[in-house]
């Protein structure tokens, strides 16, 4: 299968080994007054100290809902989480009280959203943003949190923290209001970093300013980072592990390496066909055809059937295999790699 050059040479991630956080068969449905839709449908993965972990799949996947549910942000009604757990350094925080979540949620797993923009509070300066962070958690007075804030500007690399410490988000560029994002997310050095889409609407210099920035934080503290994106390209740069989702759930797990040099899910496979490649120049991309599928009314068997030119149903199907019918596990097809599709040995070609 050929591919665009995306090959990298990967290194054991620090620390890598023990688990820092847990997700284990996690559900998510939002309860509406046109139905009920499944957001997310058992989502499993484990994030060790120092380790990447990218979560890949189109919008509407349940990325961000997985995420927001580990940070406990989602709105209940209507979201409910109806199953599994989230562990952090072994405890299950969907059991624990309130206040111990509080605890742990900050401190502990830390994020950083999408829209800087939408995410600041537009009337109060960045620098009292950033310090609620101390006030909060570790009740700092206002003056030493305010110092505490440009400690992290400086460090987030804002140019001119000092002066810039009683600004509004307004009055900064897309890529400072993304470090100002960051700098609130890891002002309490977080075991694990949950950066959704942290490179959304910025122009590409900037985006790598930002995941060198990332990488280099990643370093310095061995926080474990959990990446949501759409882009392959930063995945391929900074991740170890890849978790492709697709209606709720994980089709495709295994390392960059092995995902992007050969996919062992069509879905998977669509994804990396369509990525525009330089010698192609003129050619017509190859997009996944059809549409997401609505997860108020998921279909039955693999949810990807409906799209997957390598679909076999009925007579064509294998007994317990028919793509139409029989929901396929995620399972372990080769060493180090899992996959949620009846026929993923073909599909690897073993």
């Amino acid at each position: 299968m050929t591919r665009p050059d995306l090959s990298k040479t990967s290194a054991p991630a620090p620390g890598a080994g023990t688990p820092v956080l847990e997700v284990d068969d996690l559900h998510v449905e939002f309860r509406t007054r046109s139905g009920v839709v499944n957001a997310v449908n058992g989502v499993s993965y484990t994030l060790a100290a120092g380790e990447t972990l990218a979560i890949l799949g189109e919008s509407g996947s349940g990325k961000s809902v997985s995420a927001q549910a580990i940070m406990g942000i989602l709105d209940s009604p209507p979201a409910v989480i109806t199953g599994g757990g989230i562990f952090f350094e072994g405890k299950d925080l969907l059991t624990q009280p309130a206040e111990e979540q509080r605890k742990v949620r900050g401190p502990g797993i830390s994020m950083i959203f999408q829209d800087a923009l939408s995410s600041l509070n537009p009337v109060y300066s960045v620098g009292f943003q950033i310090g609620e962070m101390f006030r909060a958690h570790r009740g700092t007075s206002r003056k030493e949190a305010k110092k505490k804030a440009v400690e992290l500007m400086d460090r987030v690399r804002i140019p001119g923290a000092a002066a810039r410490v009683d600004d509004y988000p307004h009055q900064f560029s897309g890529g400072m209001r993304q470090r100002v994002m960051i700098a609130m997310a890891i002002a309490l050095d977080p075991r694990v970093l949950i950066a959704d889409e942290p490179t959304t609407a910025l122009d590409v210099t900037v985006q790598a300013q930002v995941m060198d920035l990332l990488k280099d934080l990643q370093r310095d503290t061995g926080m474990g980072l959990v990446l949501i994106t759409h882009d392959l390209g930063v995945v391929n740069e900074v991740a170890d592990e890849v978790a492709v989702m697709y209606a709720g759930k994980i089709v495709e797990r295994g390392t960059v390496d092995d995902v992007f040099t050969d996919a062992a899910h069509p879905y998977t496979d669509g994804l990396m066909s369509s990525i525009p490649q330089l010698e192609a120049k003129g050619g017509r991309l190859t997009p996944i055809v059809g549409q997401p599928p609505n997860l108020a009314a998921i279909p039955s068997g693999c949810p990807f059937h409906p799209r997957c030119s390598r679909r076999r149903i009925g007579a064509e199907a294998a007994p317990g295999r028919d793509c139409a019918a029989d929901v396929p596990p995620l399972r372990l097809v080769v060493p180090g790699r899992e996959a949620a599709c009846h026929y993923s040995e073909e599909v690897l070609g073993v």
